[in-house]
């Protein structure tokens, strides 16, 4: 097992990071994980608040020498992985993973931004000859627990799994919204981590429960 390949990627990655963020007069970095089962590369923008802006998570499959993107399908209730074979690859899926974070700041904040990358770039096709979708398997460890419910209009739930081929931790919520019309209305969102990040999520919240309000 060699993270050769990733070090090479993380250093290069900088470089295009530093390019596209400053074409857009942002202050873009990325954070190295190694000491995960699969190291990461997590990518953002610094806010004027000294706040940072996450927009994309880059994984590294050390066992088989692969980086991979994962993402979640609310329709289908999946994670989806897609494989990334090379350096282009990679740097294409960062490119349309910043180009989609400013599509999104764009709609909410009334922006106009225009992407636009080199004459030798190609955007991202997660549908490409390149590259590969499949879903993660997850084995959920527990049912879904309520954490909140209101007068049957409003429930919040949770529920815990591990994914199967690296390990990290999944942890499902969907909220549950009942409408006058009698609509329900159903968001749900999963969140991946490491065991090493779960030790400090827990200490965090632990330290700062007394500072929390209750939902209303």
């Amino acid at each position: 097992m060699s993270l050769e390949w990733f070090d090479r990627v993380s250093g290069e990655l900088q470089d295009h990071l530093k390019s596209i963020c400053e074409k857009y007069d942002r202050n873009g970095s990325l954070i190295v994980e190694r000491g995960s089962k699969h190291p990461r590369i997590e990518f953002y923008t610094e806010l004027d608040d000294n706040e940072r802006d996450y927009f994309s998570t880059l994984f590294f499959d050390p066992y088989n020498e692969e980086f991979y993107m994962e993402s979640f399908d609310p329709d289908l209730g999946q994670i989806s992985k897609v494989i990334l074979s090379d350096i282009e690859d990679i740097v294409d899926a960062v490119h349309e993973s910043f180009h989609n974070y400013l599509e999104e700041e764009d709609d909410d904040d009334d922006y106009d931004y225009e992407y636009d990358m080199d004459d030798d770039d190609d955007l991202y096709d997660p549908d490409g000859d390149d590259s590969e979708i499949y879903e993660i398997d997850v084995d959920w460890e527990t049912p879904e627990v309520t954490a909140y419910i209101q007068d049957n209009e409003v429930e919040v739930t949770y529920q815990f799994g591990i994914v199967q081929e690296t390990g990290d931790g999944v942890l499902k919520r969907i909220n549950r919204i009942r409408t006058a019309d009698d609509d329900l209305i159903k968001d749900e969102t999963n969140f991946i981590f490491s065991k090493e990040e779960a030790s400090t999520i827990i200490a965090m919240i632990a330290s700062h429960m007394d500072s929390l309000s209750e939902m209303e």
